[in-house]
């Protein structure tokens, strides 16, 4: 991801501009504001392989079709919404959400996010939760490198979840992804997002889902077990990863 690989915003045009890092993409993407025909926008370098790339532009040029706000991809001057790794967005602001009420506006988007791709195909690659029941490898996850008592554990926690409905998920609705506006929620960085069962992006603060307490503790527990496989680091050092695993109790 040098220098090289954003030369590919020449596809974008003659008149792009790259501005300055923003956070996130840590480790994953590079992610850069940029400047298209003088709009704000963000561009965004990893290693996805074009199918990867396919389905996550087309999931959100779906999802503002439908009256999402989502980054919208920026088609270059050929009309292909990636080029060489790199994908131009619409730049989404907004603040992060606060209060409950706002917790429960993410709840609603997200619950939006679900009913309208039921029946959606998986990401090349990847794998939902209830899959590594069985499964060893998806994407950025290996169970084989974990330690063997926590794959029971994170297994456990995704067995309560087996026979349900799946669609696509965001993934990862942390604060940080999500814009609140005017117009309403926005949810950015889909880097995560695949088909799964909607229960791993509802363990929300303040349970804003309101979700019972059963399902709530399933929730919870799913997710914790999902962060902690695919942030685990063979080394076992990375302390979110480490942190997540302990949150996952024996069923």
């Amino acid at each position: 991801m040098s220098q090289v690989g954003w030369d590919a915003l020449e596809q974008w045009g003659d008149a792009v501009v790259r501005g300055e890092r923003l956070t996130g993409g840590v480790g994953v993407n590079q992610v850069w504001s940029v400047r298209v025909d003088g709009r704000l926008a963000v561009g965004r370098l990893g290693r996805r392989g074009d199918a990867d790339l396919a389905w996550e532009t087309g999931l959100l040029r779906h999802l503002h079709r439908e009256g999402m706000s989502v980054p919208v991809p920026i088609p270059t001057t050929d009309g292909r919404y990636f080029a060489d790794g790199l994908v131009v967005m619409t730049y989404v602001d907004g603040t992060p959400p606060e209060t409950r009420a706002d917790w429960r506006r993410v709840a609603d988007t997200l619950r939006r996010l679900h009913r309208l791709t039921h029946g959606w195909p998986q990401r090349p690659g990847w794998r939902s939760s209830t899959d590594l029941l069985h499964a060893e490898t998806g994407t950025r996850v290996d169970l084989g490198v974990m330690p063997s008592e926590g794959v029971v554990r994170c297994r456990a926690a995704w067995a309560r979840l087996a026979g349900r409905r799946t669609c696509v998920v965001h993934g990862d609705p942390n604060p940080g992804n999500i814009r609140m506006t005017a117009a309403g929620v926005a949810l950015i960085d889909w880097d995560e997002s695949h088909v799964d069962v909607p229960d791993l992006d509802l363990a929300l603060p303040h349970n804003a889902a309101g979700l019972d307490d059963d399902a709530y503790d399933i929730a919870v527990q799913a997710r914790a077990a999902w962060e902690a496989a695919v942030c685990w680091d063979p080394s076992g050092t990375d302390q979110f990863a480490v942190k997540r695993l302990a949150q996952v109790r024996a069923v």
